[in-house]
């Protein structure tokens, strides 16, 4: 009963005649998604889905943030006590909501009006309409604790212009709505102080139509400028505009390739932007950089649930811990002792050869019971939905 009223009161429901608005509420946890969230969502949708009323589904957070990520603290608790299969229960749902999101017969409408992190990218970016903001802070920081872009990830990162998912999947860099908006993980940008009116517009859609929502959506949306390199800003914020650098090096083979491209580039300019992309790549778990430019690149060739599923080999991988235990290092490091120094093993690039990288690809065969990711049928999808398959 307790857990019930927990993921009542993690996921608000609000009814305004054929719409839905689901607004994420742990604020103070920069509404991290607990593992009573994920299937509430996944129930709710599922719901919304069958139901002939309902036309349109809002997503929102509470707070500052939209959705700062999985809440992997929990995860990584169970994996100190022996339960990684318990982790595994809280990625395979993950990544079911993901797909459902993915081939969602209806629109959604995803609000970004604050941080969008890793697991808030997967309940929003697979969506049909993503808004983000003048507040918007996009990233994927999985590389620097241990992990890599899950949550489909592999799919919509390696669909960004040029090698820009590259950059974005293995360096962590943050981006702002402009930049969300110019690469297209956001459809649209409004200013937060139209949000109120746009979503109260919104309600007023009574079709499964989404170019109704699409029509409310153009007329509420801007095209704002992209921060110049001499804007005061994040570093990170300026990365859209060097595509012709991340492009170069980025389209390399391997890791070392891509980080050997940007320390030439960076001795025929002085570029502070190419210095901390330097160092962010330095700084991230050597095994998740490997295993994140792969699943990038296999991506690019499979399809969403294709992606998902070889995702959630992967994580079974990460957790069971026995190539490697950086993701219980990472979130040591970042998350738990804050003390951001992990230690990394393998500690160096090339100490972490092919063949290991090769194993998180496979199927977790020796574990009892251990089976694929099974996603549950879709009937009757939409085109856009379709394609994605």
């Amino acid at each position: 009963m307790a857990v019930e009223m927990a993921s009542q009161s993690q996921v608000l429901v609000e009814e305004k005649s054929s719409v839905r608005i689901l607004t994420l509420n742990r604020p103070k946890q920069l509404n991290a998604l607990s593992f009573q969230m994920i299937s509430r969502l996944l129930q709710l949708f599922l719901a919304f889905e069958e139901d002939p009323s309902v036309k349109l589904v809002i997503l929102k957070g509470n707070g500052r943030a939209f959705c700062a990520g999985g809440d992997v603290a929990a995860v990584v608790r169970d994996i100190e006590q022996g339960n990684w299969r318990l982790g595994a229960n809280f990625f395979s749902d993950e990544y079911m909501l993901n797909y459902v999101m993915a081939t969602y017969s209806k629109a959604q409408v995803s609000i970004l009006n604050g941080i969008v992190m890793g697991g808030g990218a997967g309940v929003s970016i697979h969506g049909r309409f993503r808004i983000a903001t003048e507040n918007t802070v996009f990233a994927m920081p999985e590389t620097a604790l241990g992990l890599f872009p899950d949550v489909g990830a592999s799919y919509f990162l390696s669909r960004l212009p040029g090698f820009f998912g590259e950059y974005v999947g293995l360096t962590g860099a943050r981006l702002d709505g402009a930049e969300m908006l110019a690469c297209g993980l956001a459809t649209h940008f409004v200013p937060s102080t139209r949000l109120t009116a746009l979503e109260t517009d919104l309600c007023r859609v009574g079709s499964n139509d989404p170019t109704f929502a699409s029509t409310i959506l153009n007329a509420y949306t801007q095209h704002p400028r992209l921060k110049q390199q001499n804007d005061s800003c994040f570093l990170s914020f300026r990365s859209f505009h060097r595509l012709d650098v991340i492009d170069r090096c980025f389209s390399k083979r391997t890791v070392e390739e891509i980080i050997s491209a940007l320390e030439r580039e960076a001795t025929q300019e002085a570029d502070g932007w190419i210095s901390a992309t330097i160092q962010a790549l330095k700084k991230a778990s050597p095994a998740s950089l490997k295993i994140s430019l792969r699943s990038i690149r296999e991506g690019r060739l499979q399809g969403v649930g294709q992606c998902l599923i070889r995702e959630y080999r992967m994580v079974c991988h990460v957790m069971k811990g026995e190539i490697s235990k950086d993701f219980v290092e990472g979130c040591r490091a970042i998350l738990v002792d804050k003390d951001k120094n992990p230690k990394w093993e393998p500690r160096r690039l090339e100490d972490m050869n092919d063949s290991m990288v090769e194993q998180y690809f496979e199927r977790v065969e020796e574990e009892e019971e251990w089976e694929d990711l099974k996603l549950p049928p879709r009937n009757n999808l939409p085109a856009l939905a379709i394609a994605k398959l």
